[in-house]
């Protein structure tokens, strides 16, 4: 069966777009194909994602001068593609030709379809004389299927000024059929003298200042080699667009939303043109839909949510405040209400052993500051007072099988306990939160914070809080879900090596979580 994405059907999708005025749409329609290019142009990599029990996205750039802009001539370039049972190539089991536009920044987005499920597969491209380098990604068990095992890694935050990427050049390393990366894959904010390295550039704005800012995260040769050992799930947080925004609110005030949400188109164009991503995920303007579903068999359903583009402002003017006030607003969302009613929906239809919510915000309402004064940080679902609530009791009146919450956002590592009556230690546990901490962002962490005996003895839900830098390693089966915290002992030096700080498992069918 051919691929989903051809030349036409590429074309006819870009053109959906809404493009910026900045954005030449090339006068000829013809496409290039045997292009001299001017360095090589397979600089940022390949990359692979959105795994299904038939196939998955293969994705690249051409950018042979990846920090001008890509370097590439304003016209159609063919690009060919192979999909291989082996790593030699020997095997080829797809082939085809696709079109990288310049609306686009020459990058490629190929859908397949019609593989084999539960197998490991090998992809490339090539461009010209130019061949890529050699991508591994996977199909999915089918949805009937019961396998006896996942193994998976989620990670975010990182930062490139603040540290190395030493978490994910172990992560490639291990034994996973997956990778979720959970927001904050770039950060925004003007380039700084202060950190290990520099990304270019001031705070972003332009779809040239978003485009060029991707180009030192993903020639990072760590952050390459996980992209090419796994298929990943993907969703962005703030940074990638603005930090602590919220759907066209900006943290900063006085910013008109009709400019905020040109800013916005822009984020989601570079989002898009980066990621391995599925044409339902092409953005309509500043709009950019990357909530979805993927199935791991009858394993565990993973339901990737998006808690920054639908949410309404953060209660009381942001920061950590009592809760009061706004806080519980009933008409204050942080899904919005489409994502809730998807959300709903499949967990309501799930099959799965594991309902995993791939998210970004801590969910567990936290008490943050120790002492007589109960803060909570309004960005986070805590903000989200009833929604937050709603989601709890929905948990436990619908009896969803084994909900398991996935974080990051917060550079901190925690395991908590999710209560139907955060405040009554007694209530009804009704799903398991792991928290990861960031690849890099926050520069070189430490085990433990001053306040972190204070903090866990006032929640006692927190079950680990530790604040290192890394990444949380999931191996799940029938009857256990087990969360490794893996961590580097420092990022402001390289080859750090990894350790494994803490181990908890959750049982098939039991409230609460433990320490292994």
């Amino acid at each position: 069966m051919a691929p989903i994405i051809d030349r036409r059907s590429f074309l006819t999708s870009s053109a959906a777009i809404a493009l910026t005025p900045a954005i030449i749409v090339p006068a000829s329609g013809v496409v290039q194909k045997l292009v001299r290019f001017s360095g090589p142009p397979f600089q940022l990599g390949v990359s692979s994602g959105e795994p299904s029990a038939d196939g998955f996205v293969i994705w690249t750039r051409l950018a042979p001068r990846p920090v001008e802009g890509g370097g590439m001539p304003r016209e159609l370039v063919e690009v060919r593609w192979e999909v291989a049972a082996d790593e030699t190539f020997t095997k080829v089991v797809r082939k085809g030709n696709t079109v990288a536009t310049p609306q686009l920044a020459h990058s490629v987005h190929v859908e397949l379809q019609g593989l084999e499920s539960n197998r490991w597969y090998w992809y490339r491209f090539k461009a010209g004389s130019e061949i890529s380098p050699v991508g591994r990604t996977r199909t999915m068990p089918t949805v009937e299927s019961k396998p006896d095992r996942l193994r998976f890694a989620f990670a975010s935050c990182q930062h490139y000024e603040q540290g190395f990427f030493t978490a994910y050049r172990h992560m490639a390393a291990d034994d996973l059929d997956l990778v979720i990366h959970l927001g904050d894959y770039i950060y925004e904010g003007a380039s700084s003298s202060h950190g290990v390295r520099r990304h270019p550039g001031g705070e972003l704005e332009s779809l040239d200042d978003y485009r060029n800012r991707y180009v030192p995260y993903q020639t990072d040769k760590n952050l390459q080699a996980a992209h090419t050992a796994f298929p990943w799930l993907v969703t962005w947080d703030d940074h990638e667009f603005d930090n602590d925004y919220a759907n066209h609110i900006s943290e900063q005030p006085h910013v008109a939303a009709a400019a905020f949400l040109r800013r916005r188109q822009n984020a989601c164009q570079a989002y898009y043109e980066h990621m391995p991503l599925r044409r339902r995920a092409i953005p309509r303007g500043p709009d950019l839909q990357l909530f979805h579903r993927t199935s791991f068999g009858r394993l565990a359903d993973f339901f990737v949510l998006d808690t920054r583009q639908y949410r309404t402002n953060q209660p009381n003017g942001g920061g950590l405040k009592p809760l009061e006030g706004e806080v519980f607003n009933p008409n204050a969302t942080i899904l919005g209400r489409r994502q809730k009613g998807w959300l709903k929906s499949g967990l309501l239809q799930s099959h799965s052993t594991w309902n995993v919510l791939a998210q970004q915000v801590l969910m567990a309402r936290v008490d943050r500051i120790p002492g007589d004064t109960d803060l909570y940080t309004m960005d986070k679902w805590a903000g989200y007072d009833v929604e937050r609530q709603e989601m709890m009791d929905f948990f436990h009146e619908r009896r969803i099988p084994n909900p398991i919450v996935l974080s990051g956002d917060i550079h901190t590592n925690f395991v908590n306990e999710l209560k139907t009556d955060f405040d009554n230690p007694d209530s009804a546990t009704v799903g398991t939160e792991f928290v990861g901490t960031s690849i890099s962002s926050g520069g070189d962490g430490s085990q433990k914070l001053d306040y972190t005996d204070d903090m866990m003895a006032e929640n006692p839900f927190i079950k680990f809080h530790n604040a290192e830098r890394g990444y949380v390693r999931c191996e799940v089966t029938p009857d256990e879900w087990r969360s490794d915290y893996q961590v580097v002992e420092s990022v402001t030096r390289k080859a750090a090596p990894l350790v494994n700080r803490a181990s908890f498992v959750v049982t098939n069918g039991e409230s609460g979580v433990k320490s292994a």
